[in-house]
């Protein structure tokens, strides 16, 4: 039986075999072979990073680019401004006419003006005007940890501008490497210093037919150094102030182009009610429209949209779940009424839009004032008024409840504020007399503000407490007696703002008609 069993040997492959050895040791190697390639690679392309650290981070804007190009008419407004920057755009455009008839154009143009003024806006619209490449960089970028790398990115910078001239170089935020030198908190050469000097050199450095304008914007003009701000350097200064009336209404035309607006969206009730908003701020505002408009399922934005938005800038969001008590909501009705009945009676208070007991922000209430027309200069009397408007709350308080609470904190604060300022900085205390206290100790690095400095003596500093002490008394007698006069009134307002919660300016005024007081003139439409 033997023989009818068959038997086949096969043997194994080579390549089976070397592998089933090899095996256990290829696995280890291949991970040791992995771990070093990956680590050649880190220390290539650190070694890569390291070289390329000195090098400019400007992002560049050229004029082929459509989608990013501004002129002019993207930037509402700042006529002034426009009109000094023109010639930096026929410079650019047609340098020869200057240069023949011995022009020297200014090297660099300080943009100065608050947050949201619209510094780089203009910058950018200089550019897409000329037509020329922009080069964007944060004053902060220049500066890293390690010394020389701020004067490298410097001179990298101007390097590449030069060749792609005519060109533009816009420096934003330059307090943070321009400010004055020599006052730093450490003894050794700060590399911001270092970084300045770079500056400055390239500057001084220009060919008389170099085609490179170099820019700059900054809302703290009064700590640059002054090096960087003699003829020659940065010889042009642009104040970009916070847009008016009709500014605002051109700004808020702008930044509706894309979007829906409902029939009944009048803008220059808009801009009429945003007293003090930068350009940013509006466009904040409209954004903020939309977005109700969109929460809501509604496709375009309506009046009320915009209404709402204005409060939310600029009184904070609605707190729906802060619920006062029937005790706490009576005080605040009363509190509230207070400020719009005073604010109503005195000439010189702004008109009131608007009364609310309904919680924005961290306040309880609010009321909504707007002057009637655009305010440049401020009066002893309207400060004096608007000191009586502050504390009417407070008087209001202590006249129907014999008490006082918590409520009036931020009132009394702000009051005190403006009291100080009318003593310390406008000169209006008969007393004192036209005398300014206090200068503001600065520290150029690191940059803190310290305060005011105290010039005056121990004496000085009794009287005007004295004084403060003495106008935030007239101030509130001058709430207490309206409130006396006009307790009937006040009653009313408190109990309406009780039931509605909210009193709107055409309510408000018929109110007050009713009770024969007079009203105020309001801002005319145009």
């Amino acid at each position: 039986e033997l023989n009818k069993i068959s038997l086949s040997i096969e043997n194994p492959s080579g390549f089976m075999f070397w592998l089933g050895a090899l095996l256990p040791f290829l696995i280890p190697l291949i991970i040791i072979i992995w771990f070093f390639w990956m680590a050649t690679r880190q220390m290539k392309n650190s070694s890569l990073q390291a070289f390329s650290f000195g090098k400019s981070r400007a992002r560049v804007i050229v004029p082929e680019d459509k989608k990013e190009k501004i002129t002019f008419k993207d930037v509402a407004g700042v006529y002034e401004a426009k009109e000094e920057l023109m010639e930096i755009v026929e410079f650019l455009r047609n340098p020869k006419k200057f240069l023949d008839i011995g022009a020297r154009i200014p090297k660099g143009v300080l943009l100065m003006g608050a947050p949201g003024t619209g510094k780089t806006l203009l910058a950018r619209a200089v550019a897409g005007e000329a037509g020329v490449p922009f080069f964007h960089i944060s004053g902060s970028e220049f500066v890293e940890m390690f010394v020389g790398v701020g004067a490298s990115r410097v001179r990298d910078l101007f390097k590449v501008a030069k060749k792609a001239a005519p060109a533009i170089i816009f420096v934003d935020e330059i307090d943070a490497v321009g400010r004055h030198r020599g006052v730093g908190a450490g003894g050794g050469h700060d590399e911001r210093e270092q970084t300045l000097n770079q500056i400055l050199v390239e500057l001084d450095g220009f060919e008389p037919n170099e085609k490179v304008i170099v820019m700059a914007a900054t809302n703290r003009p009064d700590v640059l150094d002054s090096a960087l701000l003699r003829p020659g350097r940065f010889d042009r200064r642009v104040i970009l102030d916070l847009p008016d009336l009709n500014d605002r209404e051109q700004i808020l035309k702008i930044h509706s182009q894309k979007k829906p607006l409902e029939n009944d969206v009048n803008l220059r009730v808009v801009a009429e009610r945003t007293p003090g908003f930068s350009g940013a701020d509006l466009q904040n505002l409209m954004n903020e429209g939309a977005i109700l408009a969109a929460r809501q399922g509604r496709k375009k934005i309506s009046q009320d949209d915009m209404i709402c938005s204005i409060e939310k800038v600029m009184l904070g969001p609605e707190r729906k779940s802060h619920l006062l008590s029937s005790e706490e909501k009576k005080i605040a009705s009363y509190h509230e009424a207070g400020h719009a009945l005073v604010s109503s009676v005195l000439p010189n208070a702004d008109p009131v839009q608007k009364v609310s007991v309904v919680s924005r922000g961290r306040a309880a209430g609010y009321t909504l004032k707007l002057p009637a027309e655009e305010r440049h200069l401020y009066s002893k009397k309207h400060f004096l008024d608007e000191l009586a408007v502050s504390l009417a709350g407070y008087a209001a308080e202590k006249l129907i409840f014999n008490d006082l609470t918590t409520g009036a904190a931020d009132d009394l604060f702000h009051a005190s504020d403006v009291a100080r300022a009318l003593i310390t900085r406008y000169g209006m205390s008969d007393k004192i007399g036209p005398v300014a206290f206090g200068v503001k100790n600065e520290m150029a690095f690191p940059g803190r503000e310290f305060g005011m400095e105290k010039n005056y003596s121990e004496e000085m500093a009794k009287e005007i407490d004295n004084e403060i002490k003495k106008f935030m008394k007239e101030a509130n007698k001058r709430a207490e007696d309206v409130l006396v006069k006009h307790r009937e009134i006040l009653g009313v307002i408190a109990k309406q703002l009780m039931e509605k919660e909210t009193i709107e300016k055409k309510e408000f005024n018929k109110l007050l008609a009713d009770h024969g007081i007079n009203l105020k003139q309001e801002m005319k439409h145009a």
